[in-house]
């Protein structure tokens, strides 16, 4: 197995004592012109307009991302694409939000890396290079015989799971600065122009339930409410124990409003690393598909510190998750594919990617 370790980067400390973070910069892909251009060339001849519907959106979308010069776009190009899954645990799982114990998080980044995971059946159909992240995993993930894995880990682990944000924060400001840089350095390192995104971690649902209620003001009972039982999911008394102890944290960090300190009070390693990953991407001009709910979140705190990322951003499918259709509302995005999926692991991202391929296809000279 290819282990890489990298050392979290500093954080710097201002005047005051509190931590800075530096954010890349990111350029807003807004073209009209090229958007005029690129609806002649997709446009069928002799039908009426529109009739590719919101797949020429994405085309538009997709160009806009490459087209970063005063040339017209000749055609897409997608180079090396790579999944990233970043992994962790949460302190709030001890509260009883999961319908599976902790200890399921480091079962599934195994079979990720043994080679057994849906994720790694994708990547391999999809022409994906698959990578898995220990963000904050609350055990050493390596154990006998997964040296043998042909799939990489890269340890960045902030910390062996977040703290219990019932009784206080999930992590400090400092750390959660830590993630969001781990999960730039980590895109900076990697080759390609197309980065698909998933995760792993019990109870990081909970999580974004809280960031989408803080973020954009959903109720949270709406925000963490279910339409109808999922099989194997928590049942009412369940799912009510769930929506008090979420009321209790957010009651906690009430004051927790800013895209930073919502992450830090009520976020996880892995969101943090995603929303860095994702800003980073941005910045490369690199194409970012969005998997579910909690890499939704993901894009809420990186679209709260810098809106121009959202111009990279192909959300991939609508999660099972009622949440998540609140927040693709709240993000004014529609995404590609409705198939009520939970599965996580960045699997609903490589499912739409056949979509971004035929974008490319119908903008072939």
């Amino acid at each position: 197995m290819l282990i890489r370790h990298h050392p979290a980067e500093t954080v710097a400390p201002t005047e005051g004592g509190a931590t800075a973070l530096k954010l890349p910069a990111i350029e807003a892909t807004a073209d009209t012109a090229l958007d005029a251009a690129l609806n002649s060339r997709i446009q069928p001849e002799g039908y009426s307009p529109h009739v590719l519907g919101r797949l020429e959106d994405l085309v538009r979308q997709l160009a806009r991302v490459q087209s970063a010069g005063p040339l017209p776009l000749d055609q897409l190009v997608f180079d090396s694409p790579q999944v990233l899954v970043f992994a962790a645990d949460h302190g709030i799982a001890d509260e009883g939000v999961s319908a599976v114990p902790q200890e399921a998080t480091r079962e599934r980044v195994q079979q990720i890396l043994q080679g057994r995971a849906p994720i790694n059946t994708l990547a391999e159909t999809m022409g994906f290079e698959l990578t898995v992240v220990d963000a904050g995993v609350a055990s050493h993930v390596l154990e006998a015989g997964a040296a043998a894995s042909s799939v990489p880990l890269l340890v960045r682990k902030i910390g062996y799971g977040t703290r219990n944000m019932v009784l206080g924060p999930a992590m400090s400001l400092a750390q959660a600065i830590s993630a969001l840089q781990a999960g730039m350095d980590v895109v900076r390192h990697l080759p390609g122009n197309v980065l698909a995104l998933g995760d792993v971690g019990v109870g990081n649902t909970s999580c974004a339930a809280l960031l989408l209620s803080r973020l954009c003001g959903v109720p949270l009972a709406d925000a963490c409410g279910r339409d109808h039982p999922i099989p194997g999911g928590l049942d009412s008394t369940q799912l009510q124990n769930k929506l008090e102890k979420l009321f209790a944290a957010a009651s906690r960090h009430r004051k927790a409003v800013k895209p930073l300190d919502a992450l830090a009070a009520l976020g996880g390693f892995e969101i943090a690393m995603m929303a860095g990953a994702m800003l980073q991407a941005a910045s490369e001009r690199r194409v970012v598909l969005v998997d579910g709910f909690v890499a939704g979140a993901a894009a809420l705190v990186a679209r709260g510190l810098s809106p121009a990322v959202a111009d990279y951003l192909v959300f991939a499918h609508r999660a099972i998750d009622p949440g998540h259709r609140l927040m693709l509302i709240h993000l004014q995005v529609q995404p590609l594919m409705d198939l009520e999926l939970s599965v996580g692991q960045g699997v609903g991202a490589l499912m739409a990617w056949p979509m971004l391929q035929t974008a490319q296809a119908l903008l072939k000279p």
